[in-house]
């Protein structure tokens, strides 16, 4: 089964109900790293909700739209990469709510049978009790093996790009052996994340992490550095995805600050590899 370029196009959903409890949200918190200094004050308010109202990390938003990108789309998914993450939050998420969710494909492009095909899939959440909208996303796919399907040529939006000056300020964050396993729990299972021989079969010596724990580790890194925890401040988070993570590396996260823009981008050191590119965290104001 191959892409078809009018079933794709013609992929969406509109008003599918769901709903997330504070479980959830501190599972997230957790699986991108918070919780590791149980004792941090700032930090505990995102894996416990006794006392004091719980935060919500602003990229809990990436887990919350099932299927975002399903594996039945006539795709080859072992070869599926995330190459580009996008979001706009409207307000704080609640640490818990029933929310209604419209999903959509919006574009489709041929690059050639060698060079794969472009997906871009957007969504938008709303409060179900009201329809308030509390964000909208967008994910970039790289389907590798699927290119030569019959659409559009067309290329990655144009990203936004970091200052050539040295850091402002950096973080460095470490993850865990076992930490793709703990983000699978949010809900992607993709083998590639759990499976060895499946991940050696896709070239890489052992399971790597998903792009999106990746994300949210850069997440949390400015919320820790520039943020000082208050997750309130974040209103827009986008990043490209340039290489994986390995479980168990150490996470660089430079940024810069401009105003309300902060550019960062992620590397692990260790192995001299850049992770995150054209990062852009729009802070409210």
């Amino acid at each position: 089964m191959a892409l078809n370029y009018e079933e794709l196009m013609a992929t969406s959903v509109v008003g599918l109900e769901t709903s997330y409890r504070d479980t959830e949200t501190m599972l997230y918190a957790l699986s991108v790293g918070f919780g590791g200094n149980p004792v941090d004050p700032k930090a505990l308010r995102y894996v416990f909700e006794q006392g004091r109202p719980l935060k919500t990390l602003p990229s809990l938003a990436t887990v919350l739209v099932p299927d975002m990108f399903p594996p039945d789309l006539g795709w080859d998914y072992r070869q599926v990469l995330h190459v580009e993450q996008r979001l706009q939050l409207y307000r704080p998420l609640p640490p818990a709510a029933e929310i209604s969710i419209d999903r959509r494909i919006a574009a489709a492009y041929d690059r050639g049978e060698a060079r794969g095909a472009l997906v871009l899939f957007e969504a938008e959440a709303r409060l179900a009790k009201d329809e308030t909208v509390l964000f909208t996303i967008g994910n970039t796919i790289l389907a590798r093996g699927d290119g030569g399907f019959g659409g559009p040529r067309g290329s990655l939006p144009k990203s936004h790009r970091v200052p050539r000056r040295e850091p402002d300020l950096f973080c460095e964050l470490d993850t865990r052996p076992d930490q793709a396993l703990l983000y699978r729990l949010n809900g992607d299972r993709n083998p590639l994340h759990a499976d060895p021989v499946l991940a050696q079969r896709a070239g890489y010596a052992r399971p790597i992490l998903h792009g999106l724990c990746s994300y949210g580790i850069a997440c949390h890194a400015i919320l820790k550095t520039i943020c000082d925890y208050d997750h309130t401040l974040i209103s827009g988070f986008d990043a490209r995805f340039s290489a994986p993570v390995i479980p168990g590396d150490r996470i660089r996260t430079d940024m810069w600050q401009d105003g309300n823009v902060v550019s960062f981008e992620c590397s692990v050191p260790e192995r001299d590899a850049v992770v995150i590119k054209n990062g852009r965290c729009t802070l409210a104001v």
